[in-house]
């Protein structure tokens, strides 16, 4: 019918797929970045979606606009070392602690979770960015080290001789 929209011929358009997948990459990195606000860390949602939007829209315009053969590789390979900068400005030195190289890790993630829902490979992205999120909220080696630190020192503290507690008792 005339006048009807054809909504499976505006799905093929390349355009709108590619759209498609960068909303999608900002989704997907944007629920990373709300874990990594809920743990007060400094890159939060914003961060995130756009670092995964942002990978998404260089791959698929590398790939429509450039090919899929050796000059959209090289696009990806450019989004690499780019977030690698900006990671990099996230990792500060305090005395003897780093602080946000996680989050510098995640936001390399999130790029490569964005370049591969930009790619299509929506399996493979969705399946990292699951992956991701559950290393983030469940994986915490700290937690144990802290654990393991406080036993210990309580040990330490059992194995003292009287003498070297400075009691008087001998």
């Amino acid at each position: 019918m005339p006048g009807e929209l054809d909504v499976a011929a505006i799905l093929r358009d390349p355009q709108v797929e590619g759209l498609i997948r960068i909303v999608l990459a900002g989704l997907l990195c944007g629920l990373i970045g709300i874990e990594r606000e809920a743990e007060g860390k400094p890159a939060g949602i914003r961060t995130y979606g756009l670092v995964g939007m942002g990978a998404a829209i260089f791959t698929v315009v590398g790939i429509y606009a450039f090919g899929p053969g050796d000059p959209g590789s090289r696009v990806a390979a450019q989004i690499v070392t780019g977030i690698g900068f900006l990671g990099a400005g996230t990792i500060l030195h305090y005395r003897l602690r780093v602080v946000g190289l996680t989050t510098a890790a995640g936001m390399w993630v999130s790029a490569a979770i964005g370049m591969a829902i930009g790619g299509g490979l929506y399996i493979l992205g969705i399946g990292a960015a699951v992956v991701l999120l559950v290393v983030l909220q469940f994986v915490q080696p700290e937690r144990i080290v802290r654990s393991r630190r406080a036993a210990d020192d309580s040990e330490a503290a059992k194995s003292e001789p009287d003498a070297a507690r400075g009691d008087g008792r001998a």
